[in-house]
């Protein structure tokens, strides 16, 4: 991004890393407080929504559908909002996006409110800010190496993700009371509004700040430039082939816990709402957890991926309510630590000129699966109930982990170590005999 005059005389960023360092930054604060205001108000737009097509049509595949909907637009022209992302000045694109996806929710907040809301309206706003968040997602995401530079953005990244998960422990709770009180209508007013916070970030900032980055000039065949380049780095492609198989069969949480707590439980928006916050008290941990640590090994991404799996089996055949409930802590935690080290180790290791592509390409694998996932799931839990649809989302999960370990380990040159004596790592990645491993593998490994 050009970012005017100044903009190479940028301070340099602490290279020393603390939970909170990113937070050091001017530009970085405004742009967390503002995410955090929005995030709430998504959140509460995200339970609203997904109870409000429960009500309206008594199906867990409409609630399906209406995800479908939202994430069909990043699996259809996801490659294209990298395009823009790395063609455009990213603080004045935002400007744009945020500004738009305020329009949906004020739309469906009046439809809501007036009781003139039929379910093709939230189809069709769901749609709409998915067509927004195909240029507003690559834009966010890799905004953030502007804002922190290069020594802080693993620490940016699991603080964004931090900033997602704390939102989710209000919005949900908020939003199920709004419900029982008043209806969806006021959850969608509160989200349309709280884009002003966002919004108002980006027009503080001073763009002086910013870590310069050079914009992709227009030219023919940037999208085929981007996948080559995926392609040819084994450190990026397999963790976003996990990340697709996660968030396609793995993700489909509203409508499994919009079943278990109508089918299962019968209960009601309050206990969808707790079960939402549960989850997001678990994401959080592991969005802090991941933002002390300050690096992304891929090894951490394939075990967190393998106990996610696990976990969604565990819970989908929970014998009580509380067991559950404490399942999908642990199932938020590990889920969250996948998402956050797949982000911020692809994002270090690409090259600044093609970031934008690269990261519009892993969101449109992980939620750009979803219009696959979604209704497939939904079909699935109409048909066999919620547990089944839990526990094969699960197994996938689990299969797609251990495969990606076996591929990277193979392009790193390594073999699994067991060793069960005391005062030993029982397992362990170790070079196999005789070969060198390949070069860029072992640090990020």
């Amino acid at each position: 991004m050009s970012t005017g005059p100044g903009a190479d005389s940028a301070p340099a960023p602490s290279t020393t890393t603390t939970m909170f360092s990113s937070l050091r930054i001017r530009n970085y604060r405004f742009f967390a407080i503002g995410a955090l205001v929005s995030n709430t108000g998504t959140w509460m737009q995200r339970i609203a929504q997904d109870w409000l097509v429960l009500t309206l049509t008594g199906s867990a595949s409409a609630v399906g559908i209406t995800i479908a909907l939202q994430f069909l637009p990043m699996l259809l022209f996801g490659l294209y909002g990298g395009v823009l992302a790395d063609r455009l000045p990213k603080r004045r694109l935002l400007l744009v996006t945020q500004s738009a996806m305020a329009v949906t929710g004020l739309v469906l907040a009046a439809l809501t409110i007036t009781g003139r809301v039929e379910v093709w309206h939230v189809y069709l706003t769901a749609f709409a800010l998915g067509l927004v968040t195909v240029v507003d997602n690559p834009a966010r995401q890799t905004f953030v190496s502007e804002l922190v530079g290069p020594d802080q953005l693993a620490n940016a990244v699991s603080l964004n993700s931090a900033n997602f998960q704390s939102a989710r422990l209000v919005g949900p709770a908020v939003a199920g009371v709004l419900i029982t009180a008043v209806g969806s209508g006021y959850a969608f007013l509160f989200n349309g509004l709280s884009f002003l916070a966002p919004i108002a970030a980006l027009l503080l900032m001073r763009p002086a700040e910013l870590h310069h980055a050079e914009r992709a000039p227009r030219g023919k065949g940037q999208l085929r430039e981007g996948l080559r380049y995926v392609s040819s780095h084994p450190e990026l492609i397999w963790p976003i082939v996990l990340i697709g198989f996660i968030g396609t069969f793995g993700f489909n949480f509203p409508i499994w816990l919009t079943a278990f707590v109508h089918d299962v439980y019968d209960a009601g928006a309050s206990t969808y709402g707790l079960l939402n916050a549960l989850m997001a008290a678990g994401s959080l941990v592991g969005a802090l957890l991941a933002a002390r640590r300050g690096t992304s090994r891929l090894r951490i991404l394939v075990g967190a991926a393998v106990l996610f799996g696990i976990l969604e089996i565990v819970a989908a055949f929970a014998p009580a309510f509380w067991v559950f409930a404490l399942a999908m802590v642990l199932v938020g935690m590990f889920g969250l630590t996948v998402n956050v080290t797949a982000n911020s180790s692809i994002q270090t290791a690409t090259d600044p000129a093609v970031r934008g592509r690269v990261m519009s390409l892993f969101m449109m694998v992980f939620v750009g699966g979803t219009p696959l996932g979604g209704p497939l799931f939904g079909w699935i839990t109409d048909a066999y109930g919620p547990r089944v649809g839990l526990a094969l989302g699960g197994a996938i999960s689990l299969a797609a982990a251990l495969g990606v370990g076996a591929m990277l380990a193979r392009a790193g040159g390594l073999r699994l170590k067991v060793d069960l004596r005391r005062g030993h790592k029982h397992l362990e990645f170790v070079p196999k005999q005789g070969r060198q491993p390949v070069k860029r593998l072992p640090t990020a490994v």
